[in-house]
């Protein structure tokens, strides 16, 4: 799970840096109690089979990648890639990306930190509910789109309302509700290009009973069947 970003909060564009970086503490409160520290270990070996079984398809290794609101680094420090960025406003990310992951403390929808079509992949998970209204959401994808370069790949692993029901609201920062339907229109507004949708892809969250030892995550995703029984999040593939 990535911190919010809270910054994006127009009240807050101007603030004093003290203020910014109070509100960035009280995300890494938040994010601290999250997950302890041996579901922390397991997310993150479920997310190292993730990427090697998953996702490097969609990723050539010279590609440049950002990992937009990064928060524990799951994703990037295992995907393999020629440069590998990552953003979020958790003071705490930092310390949890790899030597070879930069890290930027920028808003998403204020990428300013990355030139207009200097990277080919940008990847977010179980982020765009944390954003306050769908406004901001699409000035995200504004954000992506610069700077993507063109073909450039937008991946999008995203809770999906639809299936998850009331407990898409078991978080206290969740604002947005979305269904895969409804993040294919948004990305059309932005003139991205569908290449891949799959609506029920993983569980919620690895708090859940699913089995999460590397070994089971591997055979589930080997049976897409399996993900129409249990899947709750959907998976989004678009090009610039």
């Amino acid at each position: 799970m990535s911190a919010p970003d809270l910054s994006d909060d127009p009240s807050l564009k101007n603030a004093p840096s003290s203020d910014r970086k109070k509100l960035n503490e009280n995300l890494d409160v938040l994010y601290r109690g999250r997950f302890s520290q041996r579901e922390a270990i397991a997310k993150s070996k479920i997310w190292e089979v993730l990427c090697a079984d998953f996702f490097q398809e969609f990723i050539p290794p010279d590609s440049v990648i950002l990992d937009l609101a990064a928060g524990y680094c799951d994703f990037i420090n295992h995907i393999q890639g020629a440069k590998k960025y990552a953003t979020d406003l958790n003071l705490d990310t930092p310390s949890f990306a790899k030597p070879e992951v930069t890290v930027f403390e920028v808003p998403s929808n204020n990428i300013s930190c990355l030139p207009d079509e200097s990277v080919d992949v940008v990847f977010t998970s179980n982020f765009l509910e944390h954003l306050k209204s769908k406004e901001e959401i699409l000035e995200t994808f504004s954000e992506v789109h610069r700077i993507l370069k063109t073909n450039g790949r937008f991946m999008i692993l995203q809770p999906n309302i639809r299936y998850v029901g009331f407990q898409y609201w078991d978080f206290f920062d969740h604002h947005v509700p979305l269904t895969e339907k409804s993040l294919i229109e948004g990305l059309l507004i932005k003139k991205f290009k569908i290449e891949k949708v799959i609506p029920k892809f993983l569980p919620f969250t690895t708090k859940s009973k699913f089995p999460k030892h590397p070994l089971w995550v591997k055979l589930y995703l080997k049976i897409p069947l399996v993900w129409k029984i249990l899947g709750k999040q959907s998976f989004l593939l678009v090009r610039k």
